[in-house]
């Protein structure tokens, strides 16, 4: 059974719905904990357009199983993980007008700044990750960088407007987990994955943890956060 990791920015949504103080990103990850998640992921954007810099101080303070923040190159971003010292670091590309994560990270591209990036978190005894598309040549790529772990990016599956669709970008994954387990990585996976389509990810052996955020968190408006988090172990299992 993968590990679940709970992304909890739509929390963070919901409160600048308002520019209120509730809901309260920690609140949630203490419910998440409680149910039993492996990991709670937090993305500080650039743009700040949800997950604050104070949300992360009093997640590092009060999180007690791992957490995971997804993070763009920006030095200032970078600095500010350094700081926060989470267990985990993911890397992931970043557009200030998208409404989502839109694609993998190009590692090829940005090799020397993931590096240099990497070097910082080594000193911090932070782990890194790279959030990239399930492609031979990006985890190549992420090989050469000397990092353990990489998480596949399931958007094309979970947005497949068919059944054959479907079939053909989740053999990509399955190839992909497969082929970045044969050069020792850890696999996690995410990226639009809800109750309708995480069963047949959860099925791929080689993929380690899930991490997933909207679905459970739209869930949970109508059912409660500690169901909505049962409900999705159930199927993971």
């Amino acid at each position: 059974m993968p590990k679940l990791g709970v992304n909890i920015d739509h929390v963070a949504t919901l409160r600048q719905a308002r520019k209120g103080i509730d809901p309260e990103p920690v609140h949630a990850a203490l419910i998440c904990q409680s149910v039993g998640v492996d990991a709670i992921v937090a993305h500080l954007r650039e743009d700040r357009r949800h997950i604050k810099d104070e949300d992360l101080v009093l997640l590092r303070k009060f999180v007690s199983c791992k957490l995971n923040m997804e993070m763009s190159l920006a030095p200032e971003i970078v600095e500010i993980a350094c700081k926060i010292k989470p267990d985990q670091v993911t890397f992931v590309p970043e557009k200030r007008q998208e409404l989502t994560t839109e694609g993998g990270l190009d590692v090829i591209a940005n090799a020397r700044k993931i590096e240099a990036a990497i070097k910082k978190f080594k000193k911090n005894n932070i782990e890194v990750s790279l959030f990239i598309d399930p492609e031979k040549k990006q985890i190549d790529a992420a090989k050469k960088l000397g990092i353990k772990l990489i998480e596949l990016h399931t958007g094309k599956y979970a947005d497949a407007v068919n059944e054959k669709e479907e079939n053909k970008y989740l053999k990509e994954i399955k190839d992909a987990a497969k082929y970045a387990k044969k050069l020792k990585f850890s696999v996690f996976a995410g990226h639009g994955l809800d109750y309708n389509n995480v069963s047949s990810i959860a099925k791929i052996k080689e993929i380690e943890e899930l991490n997933i955020g909207y679905s459970i968190i739209c869930r949970s408006v109508l059912v409660g956060l500690e169901c909505a988090l049962r409900q999705m172990k159930a199927l993971i299992k």
